[in-house]
């Protein structure tokens, strides 16, 4: 696999789009982090880490959904990839559908969203956009 991001962001997606309650991710200490983010951030309603049969072990993600079915994440998209790396410095960091949305930055302190870089003043590279 390439692109281990891009196949969590999938993963997500595919689970929201057949209606899935819960979804299951192979765990590493990025996914970890863009979970909690996700959690924090009010777009899951739950996350366990689990270990399993790899070393790493599973993310199992409890998806939030209103009354009628509909999620609380309404897209997910990837946006640095492997051959074309995405950065932003602090005053450049992306606003998503004007502030209602998230962008997941990979900073030298650490896995945040945009608002909190900008707040501290540090860029890094934009790993995906969720609104």
């Amino acid at each position: 696999m390439t692109d281990p991001i891009a196949d969590y962001l999938t993963r997500v997606r595919n689970a929201i789009r057949a209606g899935h309650r819960v979804v299951e991710i192979p765990a590493s200490n990025i996914k970890k982090e863009i979970t909690k983010i996700l959690f924090d951030q009010g777009y899951i309603l739950n996350y366990k880490f689990e270990e399993g049969e790899n070393p790493q072990g599973i993310i199992k993600i409890a998806l939030k959904y209103d009354g009628d079915n509909t999620s609380a994440i309404k897209d997910l998209q990837r946006v640095s990839r492997p051959g074309l790396r995405q950065y932003a410095g602090y005053k450049d960091m992306p606003r998503v559908l004007n502030g209602l949305g998230i962008a997941i930055v990979s900073t030298s302190q650490g896995v945040m969203t945009n608002k909190e870089a900008k707040n501290r003043k540090i860029g890094g590279e934009v790993l995906c956009y969720v609104y």
